[in-house]
């Protein structure tokens, strides 16, 4: 099936609108690959709260959702024979650890399923400073275990892309923006997406909200504990926009981040372009480490390779999901998803920040279900 019927297309954009109509957040896209094709591709409301209409091109932060996007780049790395998944981090980067450390038992693998044991620090605090490639390779350097690497899965909300970023950098030479504008997005085609702004763009990135906590279910004590406001305000300043912060500050379309999920999806491969063999694609899709209780969400989590995977009570890939299907999140109810089963390729980019936990998971299961409903029709 590569394309939904007009009557299931019209249901899914009812279901869209719903949440617009409600006002859980200004704005919203949501695209939609099948079979390789663009099946759905909705924009609607508005670029913040006094803004112009959204439509498919308006760039949206992804926060947490631009983490895949610099995984495959590892991936590729990797492919090439140029690094493996258990060499140790400072194999690459002698700097990053002391001879003999616990620190420098610390193996791509670790980096790239979260169970480095370095999940937070006080550089993720410095917005001043995350603009300055050198003081974010200072910090990783300087940085101490909090866990064993390898013995706890605990999300690494920014020092995954740290890491990640500069083992691109010294694998390859490149910086990570340069390394996957030109590995990734110029390959799927993905025009719209960057990691950061470039120097010449214009700022028009859609304006994020910060709503508050309502008072009606049970605080569920899980999520990251930042308020939506600081978030929004943090991330809103042109100068966040224009770093490149490889694990939160992708600037991209819904529609992009479905064409990357439809080729991963794919094995790989889209519209005769290959980004990952299928054999690495296996690999990175398959989850690696697993918790009741993550050390930073305080909740369950599976981790692939740079992925999440889906099949848990809690995760955002549908109610009732299985562990095939792969993604990520990203702050404010922003999603992306594939099924190799059923050849999708799911994103759904918001710039509204809800509490991000139970109410930001609900909004993005209803999307995700009723995607997955219509499609097994």
């Amino acid at each position: 099936m590569s394309h939904f019927t007009d009557g299931q297309k019209q249901q899914l954009h009812a279901a869209f609108n719903r949440q617009l109509e409600v006002g859980l957040h200004h704005g919203a896209q949501l695209a939609v690959y099948v079979d390789g094709e663009l099946a759905v591709d909705f924009a609607g409301g508005i670029t913040g709260p006094d803004g112009e209409p959204t439509t498919s091109e308006t760039p949206h932060i992804v926060f947490s959702c631009t983490k895949p996007y610099v995984g495959v780049g590892l991936h590729q790395l990797v492919e090439q024979g140029k690094a493996n998944y258990d060499d140790p981090v400072v194999d690459h980067w002698p700097e990053f650890a002391d001879e003999g450390s616990q620190k420098s038992d610390i193996t791509l693998r670790h980096v790239l399923s979260h169970t480095a044991g370095i999940p937070y620090g006080e550089f993720d605090e410095r917005a001043d400073k995350w603009g300055d490639w050198d003081a974010v390779v200072q910090a990783m350097e300087d940085i101490d275990p909090i866990f064993d690497p390898g013995e706890q899965p605990a999300y690494h909300t920014f020092n995954y892309g740290w890491l990640v970023g500069e083992l691109i950098h010294r694998i390859s030479g490149q910086h990570v923006d340069k390394y996957i504008a030109q590995n990734v997005f110029e390959p799927l085609d993905m025009n719209d997406t960057s990691l950061g702004l470039n120097e010449d763009e214009e700022d028009t990135v859609a304006t994020l909200t910060g709503f508050e906590v309502f008072d009606r279910c049970r605080d569920p004590g899980e999520g990251l504990g930042i308020s939506a406001s600081e978030s929004a305000e943090a991330f809103n300043q042109e100068a966040v926009h224009r770093a490149v912060i490889p694990a939160a500050n992708g600037i991209g379309t819904a529609r992009d981040m479905a064409r990357f999920y439809a080729c991963i999806a794919n094995g790989g491969e889209l519209a005769g372009n290959r980004i990952l063999s299928t054999d690495t694609v296996e690999k990175a899709t398959q989850t690696h480490a697993e918790t009741e209780s993550d050390g930073t969400l305080s909740r369950p989590a599976r981790y692939a390779l740079g992925f999440w995977t889906g099949g848990l009570a809690n995760d955002m890939f549908g109610t009732v999901s299985t562990e095939r299907m792969f993604g990520h999140a990203g702050l404010g109810s922003i999603f992306g998803w594939g099924d190799p089963e059923y050849s999708i390729g799911f994103a759904y980019v918001t710039n509204g920040i809800r509490e991000e936990s139970y109410e930001h998971a609900a909004r993005v299961n209803a999307i995700s279900d009723a995607v997955r409903l219509l499609i097994q029709q």
